[in-house]
């Protein structure tokens, strides 16, 4: 089964989240989560940093990625590794792969129009918002 992951990227404040503008299918011009494909023999933490960095340019020095949670699609034979963190300091962004920008949180992110993953990425960060004190809260102790 091939693993795949997403990452939800917040800015320091927790009050932007970090998006891409696909530039190919599937979900082309949608906007997305950064993410991509776990490579055989390699641990979903150690593949969500490389796509990170190899997407962003956001290192494991700047940010600490926590795993929110896995989506098996048994159809596709497919899972989906869930990451988020919130960066220690501001980052300055850079990708060749998609356009990335920074998204307002006020935005509907159940919206297919705009938003990538059949209502996914709203329900995602919905997870967010109910354990991000406790998560948070657990690392500064």
């Amino acid at each position: 089964m091939q693993g795949y992951n997403v990452l939800m990227i917040y800015s320091k404040d927790m009050d932007k989240l970090l998006m891409c503008k696909r530039s190919r299918n599937p979900y082309k011009g949608l906007s997305n989560l950064v993410g991509g494909k776990i490579e055989h023999g390699e641990s979903g933490i150690m593949a969500a940093y490389r796509e990170l960095f190899e997407e962003t340019g956001i290192s494991n020095k700047d940010i600490i990625l926590h795993h929110l949670m896995d989506i098996k699609y048994y159809i596709q034979e497919c899972y989906v590794e869930v990451y988020f963190g919130k960066l220690n300091y501001h980052v300055d962004v850079y990708g060749d792969e998609n356009e990335l920008y920074w998204s307002d949180l006020n935005k509907d992110f159940f919206d297919m129009s705009l938003f990538a993953g059949e209502g996914n990425i709203g329900h995602m960060i919905e997870q967010v918002k109910m354990s991000k004190d406790k998560i948070l809260k657990e690392i500064t102790l």
